[in-house]
């Protein structure tokens, strides 16, 4: 009898493949477990086991797997189900979703070892220089590897050279697989037993007389053993001693000492004394509506104003479902986010926080998953960015999305791309888990959805401690201009405010949404503005650094002394970023501190964390950002809020613009004035009686809810539409063309609903390949699955034409 196993590899294909094993592995695997399989000619893949069968493949013939890779399953039927889903919703291979959700240290690839064929004798006359040096390395060592090879050989390109050894018959291939992930090890040192005796004691110390440091030591250890009635590190001991690494080595040789390692993790939190609070009035009452809604909605919208103190009411949700026994995942938009509210969270549960994201290294978020998967006690909340949404829940009792209005929650590249805050609510189906969504300014499909009595409602309108909302304070940059009270890129309002409240000791945050110090440079004779060369767009200016960048693909040059068109020196910067204003303000204030957190300063590990912590412990007087200082951030000093120049926020060619606008500007607003000292918000605008903007300054979320909500069924937009769109890249414009109009009539005639495009977006080539796309949008009242089934029919016909096959397409459904 032949037994075989169904497995998913990290690949974007949508099939999945079947392999043979052994009567004794088959028995032995389980579902969820890792297995090395081969694949192509030479390649080992990890792959996912999703089945077992007696049935070979009529297709194929089933190759043997390599090996098995664990002794458990790593990955829980809860999340191969809602990862099934995730593939069949947003249009991707489960191989996508695979690679997406596990952490890259759980995906391994082989690596192609080269050895020397034994007893070959090679005429080296023949051989070219490369190949020669190939061969020479392989003589004082038995194998290398292709990285190794590249580096002899000083090239990237190496396959051809390897391949013209292996036709000679002068090299064998082989394929090796190793387990990326490494416990910690910390190591820990004893006294030999038999010198724990009263009598041999003595004879230790006396042993020791003429070693005084090595004596020194061990009187240290019986101290620190006493006094902490635990297991004794190295480290610690070296630390609390004075002493060094070689005196405790001699102490091991002598035997006297014993070495020993623990397995400790990577991240350890610790609980504070004084971090209980009591609700306030109205959080309590907000605390009893949500666990009210709960009793008839999965779904509950949290809609509380900036600073009403919507943490606290979920740290006491948490706290009842940790008594549950349950595990809770806390998603948010930012890694910057994280920061503060990892600060709160640790300080109130301790050891039972778990933290995931991208700038935790790979052991870091294995260990994490680890522990979410044997539901430890030090995973009870689960604090992270949407990747945390795949982790091995198994006991899932509450998802909570701060912030869920944020864009950020919306995967763009690579696939699967899937916006988390949904994908959170259909998890949460699968556990019987509610799910809480907090903002101050909610999206509009999910406002939509409480008024569809579809999702539960709960509102806070007022700031914890009852502090006051900012005022807000429009300053028209055209008649500023007109009468020239501005300095750089301030008026003369801003720039009291500004120099008041840093007179009073209060601290200051500027946004503008834009990086780098000017968004181009500009010719003042002929008009020409520097381009990258691979994309179409201008390069952006960075004073510091003096270069111009490419934000789409990394291409830098050197800042142009001259023209590059017309020989002009008559060169200028237009627009500006944040690095400039930066500049400006340590110019206007010179002895204050002036900070900046965009994505160019917070590239490190702990970018984040540094820039955050001296903001709150009042080393920068003055915080200039983009949209990470949005949302959810806490500083109690920050008494005024300045937005630079707020139509950059609203001339966006989105439909989204007018919403977005309003909440980053409400959510920017929420930073000032958070404790007892009342805040302030400057907004300059050159359009002062714009409606977006007039909402903004009357706090009317129902009023641009409205005006929003009838333009978008106006004009067949979310919620009253679904939109699916296809983006299409190729380096031949020409053959992009036509294939793009092909696939346009295709669905066209199969779609009964609109159909837009082919369309050139506004930044229409990106590293030298040129884009087209269309937009399906899909009626609320039409079948969402038929829909789609016919888009992936269109979409293989598309792919079985050969001369289209090049064209790279990408399917994004619900692009919001």
């Amino acid at each position: 009898m032949l037994y075989f196993i169904e497995v998913v590899l990290p690949l974007a294909v949508s099939k999945t493949f079947t392999y043979q094993v052994s009567e004794a592995e088959y028995h032995y695997i389980q579902i969820g477990m890792r297995v090395a399989v081969p694949f192509g000619k030479t390649k080992i893949y990890t792959a996912l086991v999703l089945g077992k069968t007696n049935t070979p493949p009529q297709l194929y013939e089933a190759k043997e797997i390599h090996q098995i890779l664990d002794e458990k399953p790593v990955v829980n039927l809860h999340q191969i189900e809602h990862w099934k889903w995730i593939a069949s919703y947003y249009m991707c291979s489960l191989g996508e979703v695979f690679r997406s959700a596990l952490p890259s240290g759980y995906i391994l690839e082989s690596e192609t070892i080269i050895s020397a064929k034994e007893n070959t004798e090679i005429d080296t006359d023949e051989l070219k220089d490369d190949e020669y040096l190939i061969l020479e390395a392989l003589k004082s060592q038995s194998s290398i590897t292709v990285q190794e090879v590249i580096k002899i050989l000083g090239k990237k390109t190496v396959f051809p050279i390897i391949n013209r050894l292996l036709a000679k018959g002068a090299l064998v291939l082989q394929e090796e697989i190793s387990e990326q992930y490494k416990p910690k090890l910390v190591r820990y040192i004893r006294l030999q037993e038999e010198f724990l005796q009263q009598e041999r004691l003595a004879e230790l110390l006396e042993m020791l007389s003429k070693a005084k440091k090595q004596r020194e030591l061990v009187l240290h250890y019986f101290q620190l053993q006493a006094r902490e009635k635990a297991p004794i590190s190295v480290k610690k001991l070296i630390e609390t001693s004075g002493s060094s690494a070689a005196i405790v080595k001699s102490l091991v040789d002598k035997t006297i000492f014993e070495e020993y390692y623990i397995v400790q993790d990577r991240v350890a939190f610790d609980k504070e004394d004084d971090s209980q609070f009591t609700l306030s009035e109205a959080q309590q009452v907000a605390f009893e509506s949500i666990q009210e809604n709960f009793k008839s909605f999965d779904v509950n919208l949290l809609h509380g104003v900036t600073a009403s103190g919507k943490t606290e009411i979920y740290i006491k949700l948490l706290e009842q479902y940790i008594k549950e026994g349950k595990q809770v995942l806390f998603l948010l938009p930012e890694i910057a986010l994280t920061t503060q509210l990892v600060q709160r969270l640790t300080a109130y549960f301790g050891n039972e926080v778990a933290v995931f994201h991208s700038k935790y290294t790979n052991n870091e978020r294995i260990e994490v998953w680890n522990q979410v998967l044997e539901n430890s006690p030090k995973a009870k909340v689960v604090i992270g960015v949407r990747s945390a949404l795949f982790l091995p829940f198994s006991n899932l009792g509450c998802i909570i999305v701060d912030e869920e209005h944020e864009q950020t929650f919306k995967q763009h590249d690579p696939a699967p791309r899937y916006h988390a805050r949904d994908a959170a609510i259909v998890l949460a189906k699968q556990h019987g888990a509610k799910v809480v969504l907090g903002s101050a300014t909610p999206s509009l499909e999910t406002y939509y959805n409480v008024q569809s009595k579809k999702y539960g409602l709960t509102e806070l309108k007022v700031r914890y401690g009852n502090v006051v909302l900012p005022e807000i304070q429009l300053v028209d940059l055209k008649d500023k201009y007109f009468r020239k009270k501005m300095s750089g890129h301030f008026s003369d309002e801003l720039l009291e405010e500004i120099t008041e409240t840093l007179s009073k000791g209060e601290q200051v945050i500027l946004f503008q949404n834009r990086r780098g110090f000017s968004p181009y440079v500009e010719c003042m004779t002929c008009g020409h503005v520097p381009h990258c060369p691979s994309c179409d767009v201008s390069l952006t200016y960075y004073k510091f650094k003096n270069q111009l960048r490419c934000h789409y693909c990394g291409h830098s040059i050197a800042n142009p002394t001259h023209c590059h068109s017309c020989q002009s020196v008559d060169l200028t910067t237009k627009g500006f970023g944040t690095e400039q204003i930066e500049m400006e303000l340590k110019t206007l204030f010179p002895e204050k501190n002036i900070g900046r957190m965009d994505q160019d300063t917070t590239r490190g590990k702990f970018g984040f964390e540094k820039i955050i912590d001296s903001f709150k412990n009042r080393e920068i007087d003055v915080l200039v950002g983009t949209q990470m200082l949005a949302k959810g951030l806490d500083f109690d000093n920050v008494t005024l809020v300045g937005i630079l120049n707020a139509d950059n926020l609203l001339n966006q060619p989105n439909f989204r613009a007018y919403e977005r606008a309003y909440q980053m500007m409400m959510q920017v607003s929420g930073r000032a004035g958070r404790s007892e000292k009342k805040g302030k918000v400057v907004i300059q605008t050159y359009n002062p009686y714009h409606n977006t903007i007039q909402q903004v300054l009357g706090n009317d979320y129902a009023g641009m809810y409205k005006e929003q909500i009838y333009e978008r069924q106006n004009f067949k937009y979310p919620p009253f539409f679904r939109l699916i769109k296809l983006t299409m890249k190729h380096r031949d414009f020409d053959k992009l063309k036509e294939g793009s109009m092909w696939l346009y009539n295709v669905l066209s005639q199969n779609l009964d609903m609109p159909v837009l495009g082919p369309e050139e977006p506004a930044i229409n080539r990106i590293r030298n390949e040129y884009i087209r796309t269309i937009m399906v949008k899909i009626p609320i009242n039409k079948h969402l699955g038929n829909t789609k089934k016919n888009i992936a029919r269109a979409l293989m016909s598309f792919e079985a034409i050969s001369q289209y096959r090049s064209i790279k397409v990408k399917v994004d459904v619900d692009v919001y």
